[in-house]
């Protein structure tokens, strides 16, 4: 294994797998840490963890035993991947994990650039966009876990850091990667050792790719993995070849606990043509809805049926004022871990999940080890092949076009490289 890449949570693990798969690597993605070696033809691995919103203690512990296992696959590079909207609260999680592996990897100009310009994230002076938006403006202020209020990465980012946060400008990333590594260098003589890095294009990204071919640990959203394969390549250490996909053609359902304006858009356009059943927090705690109806219902459905606890963010406000923030959030993502099992139990083979919290605990609550990547359906997100019948979509809250559920639907059924 060339490159060991650590996600805070199994969306944006699946998205990373993604950007490298198009490039050319051979790309396996794990559900938590492994218990035993990967196959020696794996050429980067993403350790999947559910660290994003947990204590940061915790966030730390898991990611370095992430590190220890990918380090003992021989891995040469190591990859932090978070998500290109820098979901994070003042007190971490982004930061303590940066700063564990930078001390145990002995790492020093440390690049941060969670830009994602295939999905509208740029970063500009520091500054994260959501397309022409600017990231406490976007619809991310009322993310109901991580509420995102700065859009100054370098001042969300110190109150989170023990290290000093330095910053790379759109300048030298125009000039390319000898002015990029140059900027990292000087950054790094005034004491700076996380740098934020600007980057408005894929050129860009594939410049401080180019830029960080020797540095041991890199930060980012999925985006900056675009330009790390093509050192591999020149070293001449990876084939290019790519994985062969298998579809399937049975049952499709899909899941959604997002509460972003993406996926809102996108379960009300699904639902003018598919049958749908809105799954209410309060309904879920007070026990007056169960996970095998929900299934029974969704089986039974026609198309490709969907259930949604996707409200509107005051909605989401008032349940949390009323049952408290984790209890509410625990609940949903326990009832659709639930809810799941019995879909593959009544056998559903494609199975869609939409928000990074559902998708992780869907992939918990179905116990998948491994996950063996597919075509894209939407920048950022791939087909994935759970099992020997079970194809799944994990998709980020804010990612996919309006189309979403259905193009999903139809790319899980694909056989070959159609």
């Amino acid at each position: 294994m060339l490159l060991g890449c650590i996600g805070d949570d199994f969306t944006g693990s699946s998205d990373l797998a993604n950007t490298l798969a198009k490039q050319g690597m051979r790309v396996v993605q794990y559900t938590g840490v492994p218990s035993t070696a990967a196959d020696s033809i794996v050429e980067a691995g993403v350790v999947a963890l559910k660290s994003r919103s947990i204590d940061p203690a915790d966030a730390v512990r898991q990611s370095l035993e992430a590190l220890e296992w990918l380090q003992a696959q021989g891995c040469e590079q190591f990859f932090f991947k978070y998500c290109s909207t820098f979901d994070s609260t003042p007190e971490g999680n982004i930061g303590p994990v940066a700063d564990a592996l930078a001390e145990a990897l002995d790492a020093h100009r440390i690049i941060v650039c969670p830009a994602f310009p295939g999905t509208g994230r740029s970063i500009y002076q520091g500054h994260l966009f959501v397309k022409d938006t600017l990231l406490n403006e976007s619809g991310l202020q009322n993310h109901p876990l991580t509420p995102m209020t700065d859009p100054d990465i370098r001042r969300w980012l110190r109150p989170q850091t023990t290290f000093e946060v330095g910053h790379v400008a759109a300048a030298s990333v125009f000039a390319g990667s000898e002015a990029i590594r140059a900027a990292l260098d000087e950054q790094h003589e005034q004491g700076k050792r996380l740098i934020v890095v600007d980057a408005l294009r894929d050129e860009d990204l594939m410049q401080i790719g180019a830029a960080v071919d020797t540095l041991p640990l890199i930060t980012g959203g999925s985006g900056v993995a675009l330009g790390l394969p093509e050192n591999f390549r020149r070293r001449g250490l990876i084939t290019g070849s790519g994985a062969h996909w298998r579809g399937e053609s049975g049952k499709c359902v899909a899941l959604s606990g997002s509460c972003s304006t993406a996926t809102r858009e996108q379960v009300a356009r699904h639902l003018e043509k598919a049958p749908g059943m809105e799954i209410v927090a309060a309904d879920v705690i007070e026990g007056r809805v169960t996970p095998q109806g929900v299934a029974d219902f969704l089986i039974n459905a026609d198309g490709v049926p969907l259930a949604y606890s996707s409200a509107d963010p005051m909605v989401v406000k008032e349940v949390q004022a009323r049952f408290g923030r984790e209890r509410s959030a625990e609940a949903l993502e326990s009832f659709f871990a639930q809810v799941a099992r019995c879909l593959v139990a009544g056998g559903v083979n494609r199975l869609l999940t939409a928000g990074g919290e559902t998708s992780g605990a869907v992939v918990e609550g179905l116990q998948l080890d491994t996950l063996e990547i597919g075509p894209e359906i939407d920048p950022g997100v791939p087909a994935l092949r759970a099992g020997d019948s079970l194809v799944i979509a994990l998709k980020s809250g804010n990612f996919g076009a309006p189309d979403y559920f259905e193009k999903a639907a139809r790319v899980l059924g694909l056989s070959g490289q159609e």
